[in-house]
C-alpha cells in the first residue's frame, strides 16, 4: 500500500473544463476528487447500481436532486442513492472542489436523466 494525492492519481477531463482524479478506483469503492470551474455543471443523470456521496473541499455547489435543489458548502455533504436523478452545479464565481464516493464504482453505470 502506499499513500496517493491528485500528484500521483489518475487525471481526466470531463465537461467544460471540469477535472477528476481517481484518488481510489476498484470495482467496489470508487473515490475520486473533482474540481468544476465557476458557472460549470455535470449532465442530469442516474446510476443504476451506484449510490454516490459527495463531499465539498472548497468553494460552493448546488446538487439537484429529484428537481429539488440543495447548496453545499465546504465541509458539507450529500448521499444519492442508486436510481436518483442528480446533477452538480457550481453556480458561484469560484472554481468547487470536492469527493464523489461511489459504491459500486459509478464509472459505466452512469444514465442520462
Amino acid at each position: 500500500m502506499k499513500s496517493v494525492s491528485k500528484d500521483t492519481a489518475e487525471h481526466y477531463v470531463w465537461g467544460d473544463g471540469c477535472d477528476g482524479w481517481h484518488l481510489l478506483a476498484n470495482d467496489e469503492l470508487s473515490v475520486i476528487e473533482e474540481s468544476v470551474p465557476a458557472g460549470c455543471s455535470e449532465t442530469r443523470h442516474f446510476h443504476e447500481y451506484a449510490q454516490q456521496f459527495f463531499y465539498v473541499l472548497s468553494g460552493c455547489v448546488v446538487i439537484e436532486v429529484n428537481g429539488e435543489e440543495q447548496g453545499l458548502d465546504p465541509g458539507m455533504g450529500i448521499h444519492i442513492p442508486p436510481g436518483v436523478a442528480h446533477q452538480l452545479i457550481n453556480r458561484s464565481e469560484e472554481t468547487a472542489r470536492f469527493l464523489v464516493i461511489s459504491n459500486p464504482k459509478s464509472h459505466g453505470d452512469r444514465v442520462d436523466a
